[in-house]
């Protein structure tokens, strides 16, 4: 039987990285001079940390930000923008958090895109993982595929590791 499984996760080290040249691309552009912010990776909450002197240099700081998560590899949905923008003080700041793990919401998303490919597989959620199981290499191909194609519809960044045959 051959198998993989579907993850959801960045790496902290490709983050950090994309975070700190950001931050130095910010400290040296003309738009930003003179101003007092901050741009910040915290590794063990899994969070982005902007502050800036208003909305809109904010807002600046993450588009700079999330295309330096391009150049670095990093998929530009594995921010999580629930959170609100808030003033805090003469600050304005805005918490990212970094997606880990697939939610229950997407996880059904994920089951019935595989459900509607119509391939010969078998799916178990475990956990933040879901495992593919079946019968030919092509079947599994076919779903990565379909996965692949409906990448808008999740909202997650998915990664496929464990590809055994």
């Amino acid at each position: 039987m051959a198998s993989f499984d579907i993850v959801s996760k960045v790496d902290p080290q490709i983050m950090d990285n994309a975070v700190n040249t950001a931050r130095k691309e910010i400290m040296n552009r003309y738009d930003f001079r003179d101003t007092k912010g901050s741009l910040e990776y915290d590794k063990k909450a899994s969070e982005v940390h902007i502050s800036m002197e208003n909305e809109m240099r904010v807002q600046h700081a993450e588009d700079v930000l999330m295309n330096k998560m391009v150049k670095q590899g990093l998929d530009a949905t594995a921010l999580d923008y629930s959170k609100d923008i808030y003033q805090s003080g003469a600050m304005t700041k805005r918490d990212l958090k970094v997606k880990a793990g697939i939610d229950k919401e997407a996880s059904k998303k994920i089951m019935k895109i595989i459900k509607d490919s119509k391939a010969k597989v078998s799916a178990a959620i475990m956990d933040e993982t879901i495992r593919v199981t079946g019968k030919k290499i092509d079947d599994l191909q076919e779903v990565i595929a379909a996965l692949r194609a409906n990448t808008e519809e999740i909202g997650m960044p998915l990664q496929f590791v464990n590809m055994k045959s």
